[in-house]
């Protein structure tokens, strides 16, 4: 690597050590609300005339080591060396479960039916976005019970290749327990497995009781 090279990554990296912080919260809430969201519109419409509204260029699994790898990543973990893991898990639990309920809750409140149909629609339709970041298929499918089968994911890549596992589970699939619920309080979601913990899949099951 050069020395223009090493100056660059010196620069993007205090740039998002810096700057997330104070969105940390906001984007474990909501990830599909992220970069890559802003490169699918772009992909799909006219640039606006504003460079931050342009395409990055960059692929999906690129995006994800700038925003998780080299950015978000680092700094959780220097977190929990600072707090203690066990407590730092705990409150990203907690943090996880209310973001994930909030917005739910959210999305529920404006829609004609809140059944399975409506909350497992976002996979159903295989956005460009899923597409890209999830390789999943149903396994069921009915107004009690829908369950998906998730066998690559590119959230679970990029926290194991960080050694961060722990932080990416706690930050971005327990979450999915609060949601259901809070989306439709008849709804449980029942899971086994995930790719983030190192099983072969995630077994991600969401039930209507009563």
């Amino acid at each position: 690597m050069d020395m223009k090279d090493a100056s660059c990554t010196s620069t993007r990296r205090r740039f998002l050590t810096n700057a997330l912080p104070a969105g940390t919260l906001l984007c474990l809430g909501c990830p599909a609300l992220s970069a890559l969201g802003i490169v699918q519109a772009n992909a799909q419409a006219p640039s606006p005339k504003h460079k931050f509204a342009e395409d990055s260029k960059m692929g999906f699994e690129e995006v994800y080591k700038f925003a998780y790898k080299d950015g978000l990543i680092p700094l959780l973990k220097t977190l929990a060396n600072d707090i203690g893991k066990e407590k730092f898990i705990e409150m990203l639990k907690k943090a996880t479960s209310d973001a994930a309920a909030r917005g739910a809750k959210e999305e529920a409140k404006d829609l004609p039916k809140k059944d399975l149909a409506a909350f497992m629609g976002p996979l159903k339709a295989a956005s460009y976005f899923w597409k890209h970041v999830l390789t999943y298929e149903f396994v069921e499918d009915t107004e009690k019970a829908a369950e998906i089968k998730v066998t690559e994911c590119l959230w679970a890549k990029t926290f194991r290749e960080a050694d961060a596992a722990d932080i990416g589970y706690a930050t971005l699939c327990y979450g999915d327990y609060a949601a259901a619920p809070a989306f439709n309080p008849k709804m449980k979601m029942i899971r086994t497995k995930t790719l983030m913990q190192g099983h072969d899949c995630c077994n991600q099951r969401v039930v209507m009781e009563g």
